[in-house]
């Protein structure tokens, strides 16, 4: 079994191949505003890499949302047209579930609360708490950060807060002992692995054409961003497993 795997809801631009004996191998940059140039060439890279050709997957999983409008469109359109083409099933895993997910797997021996948090600007966080991958305790939303917001969950035992919104809150949450932080923590499409493989055993899969991205706020047009000609490549090449 191969399954393509495809995280662009934040900055990060990253894309795995799982298997039968778990991630074989990820791809990412961190380059702002890459992902609609880096993407396909990343997928291409990543099978060319794995020996795997398009017609030995056996479906492609996304991270649906919350995040960055812009690269949840990429993401998801990708992963649509390549199950189109080849008439695989297309998957889907929201966004802060996988986050949790791949903090669990990356710490096993950790027994606390995960609080992902994806950057929205300000002092507002996309953000979910989990018990563990399976268990969601507090529902995905929008929170303006403030004094006391989560101090229901901290009183009860300690919360670790990950992702690109976690550090801005450390000033205001970091006082309570109960609240850690892993800043070294990265977003990656190997956080998708197990919750894909689960969803396409189960028969979980999403409808090609209708399928859209959880967006959870309005999209708000900004200035473009263009690029100099000249710039250093963030690219990296994780192999996992031969």
């Amino acid at each position: 079994m191969n399954i393509l795997l495809i995280e662009t809801a934040t900055s990060v631009c990253s894309v795995a191949l799982v298997g039968d004996e778990g991630v074989v191998a990820e791809l990412h940059s961190d380059q702002p505003n890459a992902h609609s140039s880096r993407l396909s060439v990343f997928i291409g890279q990543l099978l060319d890499q794995c020996h795997v050709p398009f017609s030995q997957l056996d479906g492609v999983c996304v991270s649906s949302g919350p995040g960055s409008y812009t690269g949840l469109r990429i993401g998801v359109s990708t992963a649509k047209g390549i199950c189109y083409a080849l008439g695989i099933p297309l998957l889907a895993v929201p966004t802060l579930q996988s986050m949790a997910a791949q903090y669990y797997a990356q710490h096993p021996e950790y027994q606390g609360m995960v609080c992902p948090m994806i950057d929205a600007r300000r002092m507002e966080c996309y953000t979910a708490l989990f018990a563990s991958p399976s268990d969601m305790l507090k529902p995905v939303s929008a929170d303006i950060i403030t004094p006391g917001i989560y101090d229901t969950f901290l009183d009860r035992g300690e919360v670790t807060f990950i992702g690109d919104g976690a550090e801005k809150t450390r000033p205001i949450l970091g006082h309570h002992p109960n609240a850690r932080y892993s800043p070294s923590f990265t977003i990656s499409a190997t956080g998708l692995a197990s919750l894909a493989l689960e969803n396409l055993q189960q028969g979980h899969t999403e409808d090609v054409a209708y399928f859209e991205p959880y967006y959870l706020k309005d999209f708000v047009a900004k200035k473009s961003v263009v690029r100099g000609l000249f710039e250093t490549d963030h690219s990296h090449i994780n192999t996992i497993k031969n």
